[in-house]
């Protein structure tokens, strides 16, 4: 048995881990890719975040036994540390462990394991991910103490902890020779802490020299302050995105989903960043009819997110999750109104994109081009995507004028 297929669900976190997994094979003379199609083995990293999530994961099982009925499965991640007992009887399901030791993924492979690994207190985790895209995930932080009240996650990866600022500069280095771009992930990055003190703008401040555009990803809104923002503002290298954790615009659904901030206190945070960065994209996710939510609550959240003013909101229908506060707090609303409700957000959505895109035609920014299909496609420093239509390649880094609407993005001349 020679060829691996790799499934990644979920987050960008797992999508880090399994590049690790796939990078400790590859070194060992498997023949590794990460799409769904005949391989001897197949290594299934599940998520959990929704049931619907772990419904897909146990779906996956049944595709890899229609591919090769002969397959040897190994299932891990979040789905598996929550209910490891839903796979244990799957065809040709080979081992399965949990959210922890998936650089012991050789190991499994001759191994007939079924078990969790204890959460550790401090950082482990696999490290080095094979190169996949043409930007690279560079994992800071593992964990969560936030506790929100429609989340399981905390349960099954752990209280935070961190990752050592030599290690993550480490990589950094690696990294930053195959890619122009790098992503900071993890479970709750705004965490991040040195000495069990709060460090994210020391990590960034060391990762001003790293020679590739330095991306931040999902934060929480109460990491942003005058120190970081100095910070990010003096690095030569910052991609002036802010992907700001939102989840709902009016106090009372704030509190019921135990979210540490008012909806003012997130607003003053919005204006502090546009001082620092007048043209920064700032993005956001919104969970629609959370449990109890009624439509005066509703119209608060819609008309918070139309005075931000967001370039784009991630918009999800609540979706209870068993093992959760609030799935034993608070009734549920039916389907069909957090569908309408989703529906009249995303007209405010597409107004608010086709608004922040306009704002940038006739400016210069740069593009990172990604792949070709009727025009190069790629993104900004600022997330924009961009369509060019020249003579470039996969993984370089261009200036660019923005020119007009298109599609999604905007179309984008070299200069």
């Amino acid at each position: 048995m020679n060829k691996v297929s790799i499934i990644t669900l979920g987050c960008k976190q797992n999508k880090y881990e399994s590049d690790c997994m796939a990078e400790i094979l590859s070194r060992n003379g498997y023949e590794v890719i990460d799409t769904l199609e005949y391989a001897d083995i197949y290594v299934l990293n599940t998520c959990a975040v929704t049931n619907e999530a772990e419904k897909k994961s146990r779906q996956h099982i049944m595709k890899f036994n229609k591919l090769n009925p002969n397959a040897k499965i190994i299932v891990c991640g979040c789905a598996s540390e929550n209910n490891l007992e839903q796979f244990k009887n799957k065809d040709n399901v080979f081992a399965i462990i949990g959210t922890e030791n998936k650089q012991s993924i050789l190991d499994l492979i001759d191994n007939a394991l079924m078990q969790k690994y204890p959460i550790p207190l401090e950082y482990n985790s696999p490290v080095s991910p094979q190169k996949t895209t043409t930007r690279e995930y560079l994992k800071i932080q593992d964990g969560c103490n936030n506790f929100c009240s429609y989340c399981i996650i905390p349960y099954l990866r752990g209280r935070s902890r961190s990752r050592a600022l030599e290690d993550i500069l480490s990589e950094a280095r690696i990294l930053s020779q195959r890619s122009k771009e790098i992503v900071l992930t993890g479970i709750d990055i705004s965490d991040y802490r040195i000495n069990r003190q709060k460090a994210l703008p020391i990590l960034m401040q060391e990762l001003s020299s790293i020679p590739a555009l330095i991306r931040l990803g999902s934060l929480e809104v109460g990491v942003i302050d005058i120190e970081l923002l100095e910070t990010l503002r003096s690095m030569p290298n910052f991609a002036p995105h802010f992907h700001l954790s939102l989840q709902s615009g009016d106090d009372s659904v704030l509190k019921r989903m135990n979210r540490h901030y008012s909806a003012q206190e997130f607003y003053e945070k919005t204006r502090l960043i546009l001082q620092y960065f007048p043209n920064a994209n700032l993005t956001t996710d919104v969970i629609v009819g959370f449990a109890g939510e009624t439509e005066e609550e509703f119209i608060n959240t819609r008309d918070f997110i139309e005075k931000v003013g967001f370039s784009f909101v991630h918009i999800f229908p609540y979706s209870r999750r068993d093992g959760t506060l609030s799935s034993k707090l608070y009734k549920d609303l039916p389907s069909s109104i957090k569908k309408e409700r989703v529906d009249r957000l995303e007209e405010v959505n597409a107004r608010l994109k086709e608004n922040y895109l306009n704002k940038f035609i006739g400016k210069s920014s740069r593009m990172l081009v990604e792949e070709k299909k009727d025009y190069w496609e790629g993104f900004s420093p600022e997330y924009i995507r961009c369509y060019y239509n020249g003579n470039v390649a996969s993984g370089d880094l261009i200036n660019i004028r923005f020119v007009k609407r298109y599609k999604d993005g905007l179309i984008v001349e070299k200069i």
